[in-house]
């Protein structure tokens, strides 16, 4: 069975940090792009970030450039997802997506596989 798993989130104070993790199992995804996703509550889920194939290329959305930082290690079949200076806004279920392409989708209808997401909180 193909399986993404999330951990890593919680519950921290504004301006704190948090890294999320995303576990691959069932077969290896080191041919795949990997993309975070939010969704805030009563929100539709938006891209995060994103991840090509090889690890050399990085995409971010506007509100988190320069903040979160996404990183991907192929042997442990892994994609994290490095979080600074977390603001309120940042609140919401975290997601991990994979697909078998070389660049990361900022849609996610065209990802191929999901993780069951981890809550994260900011607290103002």
């Amino acid at each position: 069975q193909v399986r993404l798993v999330e951990s890593g989130g919680g519950l921290v104070q504004t301006g704190d940090s948090l890294r999320l993790s995303c576990a691959g199992s069932g077969r290896t995804f080191s041919g795949d792009a990997f993309g975070w996703f939010r969704q805030a509550p009563g929100k539709q889920r938006v891209f995060v970030a994103g991840i090509n194939s090889n690890g050399h290329h990085t995409f971010y959305s506007d509100s988190v450039k320069d903040r979160f930082f996404i990183s991907r290690d192929s042997a442990k079949n892994a994609a994290y997802l490095q979080m600074n200076t977390l603001q309120p806004d940042d609140t919401g279920v975290y997601f991990c997506a994979a697909v078998r392409s070389d660049e990361p989708p900022t849609i996610e209808g065209l990802y191929d596989y999901w993780g069951q997401g981890t809550q994260v909180t900011i607290s103002s």
